[in-house]
């Protein structure tokens, strides 16, 4: 049962102002966040739906909000509500970062060897194999390429159908529907219907994995059920997390990685030719590169006092984790890409009982992404006269297409 606190309609005296989004055309990240981690790092903002939430920015506030067991994560099917909605009324969203508690703790364990770093570490020759199928082709193609229509986009598809078990040839069908419920931000009803969708396939595929077992994610959390050491719906749950935060994010991640080392004058070369370099800049790019724009949606369940307000049970809470990652306060020349910066302790991956479980898989995703256009594509760069084209209503900002020639 679903015992989320009702919201608070809003806070009395506290202004509110619009989310803050990148400067069209980039990346970002927003112009406001400097402005409001110095004078207002708990601002009240308003959604793209109507609904209401508490924005926090500065560094220290988002680690420990990120962490606090009084903030959970609700389903995009109970919020925001809905007049003559019960939340828990119909299937929800529920991936793992809405997972609480003994299932929560249940399924980790279960993932725990797969997503170590041995065992990403030895799949490593399979992620670039994936790296190698794609780029094949491209190399050969006609100039200017889209690298991210081409590779930057099906690789981190390629690389999580491969490890969890899904088809690959099903991401036709998985994929725009992935896309409505991880925008659920913006088109709720888009989201809510591609939910139901998705439900449906898991179950399936955890079925057919049932009857047909492999080498995969999938099949290990149906034996884990069978052996009763996990619930069906935390195996879905698990699914839905791959289909929806597993694939998507880390496109962002990757096409806006690529773009900044080939936009920032001399860095791809510099890294092209000093690989040593490679962990540090892996960790950098996490750091700099914005995707999380306000898009991680948590909600109170009693109140919270921060800076001299209350965040009442039942508000919406989102910690920026793009805006933490550029704090002054913590990262020195925080705006600037540091490829050998050392200390960086970043909060990309979250922190806490719903710290990214996939962490290693990502830095090693990232890392065979780039050392693959190293070897393939030395010379890459962007295509003159062809601009990337942007998504300018989204907080998550990468580039749609990425023309490049080589």
């Amino acid at each position: 049962m679903n015992t989320t606190p009702e919201p608070v309609v809003d806070a009395p005296g506290v202004p509110v102002i619009e989310l803050p989004l990148p400067p069209p055309g980039t990346m970002g990240p927003p112009e406001e966040y400097h402005r409001l981690r110095r004078e207002c790092p708990l601002a009240r903002v308003r959604l793209p739906m109507g609904a209401t939430a508490w924005y926090a920015t500065r560094y220290e506030d988002v680690r420990e909000l990120i962490a606090d067991a009084r903030l959970i994560r609700p389903s995009i099917t109970d919020w925001p509500p809905r007049p003559g909605h019960v939340p828990g009324d119909e299937p929800g969203l529920i991936t793992m970062m809405e997972l609480e508690g003994p299932r929560h703790a249940a399924l980790r364990r279960a993932l725990s060897g797969p997503f170590s770093v041995r065992s990403v570490r030895s799949r490593l020759p399979r992620v670039r194999r994936s790296a190698d199928r794609l780029l094949d082709p491209f190399v050969d193609s006609d100039r200017p390429g889209d690298l991210v229509v081409r590779f930057l986009e099906p690789f981190p598809v390629m690389v999580m159908c491969d490890l969890v078990g899904i088809p690959y040839e099903d991401s036709d069908y998985f994929l725009p529907r992935a896309d409505a419920a991880l925008g659920a931000i913006l088109t709720l009803a888009e989201g809510r219907e591609a939910t139901s969708q998705l439900r449906e396939y898991i179950t399936a595929l955890l079925d057919q994995k049932r009857r047909e077992p492999g080498d995969d994610m999938l099949t290990l959390l149906v034996q884990a059920c069978e052996r009763g050491a996990l619930d069906h719906e935390s195996a879905v749950s698990f699914g839905l997390s791959m289909l929806v935060a597993g694939y998507r994010t880390s496109t962002m991640f990757l096409a806006d990685a690529v773009l900044t080392l080939l936009t920032l004058p001399g860095a791809y070369a510099h890294l092209r030719d000093h690989r040593a370099l490679m962990p540090d800049a892996v960790e950098e790019l996490l750091r700099y590169v914005p995707v999380m724009n306000g898009v991680v949606v948590l909600q109170a369940v009693e109140d919270i006092e921060l800076h001299g307000r209350t965040i009442r049970a039942g508000d919406a809470v989102l910690p920026v984790l793009a805006a933490a990652n550029r704090d002054e306060r913590v990262f020195s020349d925080a705006d600037g890409l540091d490829l050998c910066r050392a200390d960086n302790p970043h909060l990309t991956f979250g922190r806490g009982a719903h710290h990214c479980i996939g962490a290693h898989l990502a830095r090693a995703q990232m890392t065979v992404c780039l050392e693959a256009l190293f070897d393939r594509l030395p010379n890459l760069r962007l295509a003159e006269g062809h601009d990337p084209i942007w998504e300018d209503d989204s907080p998550s900002k990468s580039p749609l297409t990425l023309p490049v020639t080589w």
